[in-house]
């Protein structure tokens, strides 16, 4: 219930798209929010959300970030092959802090790579004595509204390298959603695999696209090779174009196909189906 809880929790990558949902799953469970971002003037939160600024590689705006903070939102920046000397400090810097309870984002799958740059977090958080959740979802349905695939769309089409496998998209509300529910009850040392209800691949996201937007929306299934050109050509720098490999071998392999009943046993809903995000957010692709 609102106004019950006097915690506050600092949301790292509050401006993303999983951070905004998740500063306002927060707010609307009644935690106090530390929004953390690289540039705090940008954005305009509601009232009850502290813009602070967050910058990994300034340890002071974390000292500073962390103070009468009970909890964290720990979330790496996108594609990024060096997030694990960005973020592990921050782990180290909460306990010294004496916050209560982490709660990571990592990704699905990443437990079965101990090389995983996620991994690497995880295991450091496991290992840190801290009260912790890990949350691995899967892609988030939120790519193809307002992220990284929105963009191509309003091109012409999905330009990936996915093949035909199939993912278990998940909203970033659901994510959210379990995040608040982490920090209410405090489930400690748990790791968590969300996803959606059910798995499509590109082809089928595609015309579920057409369908509620009424345009005619293409997948185009990419080699590798020109995924990675198109990458490097828009000027993505070459960790996180290798990163982008690595993620659409394991979609193209069927590994991202698994479907979990973990959203629902920690919220005690079951996710949206994508169908269902895709009525809602018809507009983005009109």
């Amino acid at each position: 219930m609102a106004g019950m809880n006097s915690k506050t929790i600092l949301v790292t990558g509050a401006t993303g798209n999983l951070g905004r949902a998740v500063v306002e799953a927060l707010r609307k469970d009644g935690f106090k929010v530390k929004a953390g971002s690289t540039n705090p003037q940008k954005t305009a939160w509601p009232p009850g959300v502290e813009a602070v600024k967050v910058v990994y590689e300034e340890p002071n705006t974390i000292d500073e970030a962390l103070k009468e903070t009970q909890g964290i939102f720990l979330v790496a920046p996108p594609l990024d092959p060096d997030a694990p000397a960005k973020l592990m400090p921050v782990i180290d810097k909460a306990k010294s802090a004496f916050v209560g309870h982490i709660v990571f984002v990592s990704a699905l799958g990443v437990d079965q790579n101990e090389q995983a740059p996620l991994r690497i977090i995880e295991r450091h958080l496991m290992g840190s004595g801290m009260s912790y959740t890990i949350l691995r979802p899967n892609f988030f349905m939120e790519n193809f509204s307002t992220g990284f695939i929105a963009p191509m769309i309003a091109q012409g089409g999905i330009f990936l390298a996915a093949g035909d496998g199939k993912t278990s998209f998940i909203s970033t509300a659901d994510i959210a959603d379990a995040a608040a529910h982490a920090f209410k009850r405090v489930s400690t040392g748990v790791e968590y695999n969300l996803t959606g209800p059910n798995a499509l691949d590109h082809t089928e996201v595609a015309r579920i696209l057409s369908d509620v937007s009424g345009k005619d929306i293409k997948y185009f299934s990419l080699t590798e090779e020109a995924m990675l050109k198109g990458a490097r050509d828009g000027g993505m720098p070459e960790g996180a174009v290798q990163y982008l490999a690595t993620l659409y071998g394991v979609v193209r392999n069927g590994w991202m196909a698994t479907i979990t009943e973990d959203v629902l046993r920690v919220t005690g809903k079951s996710p949206i189906p994508f169908v269902e995000f895709a009525r809602k957010n018809a507009s983005a692709w009109k």
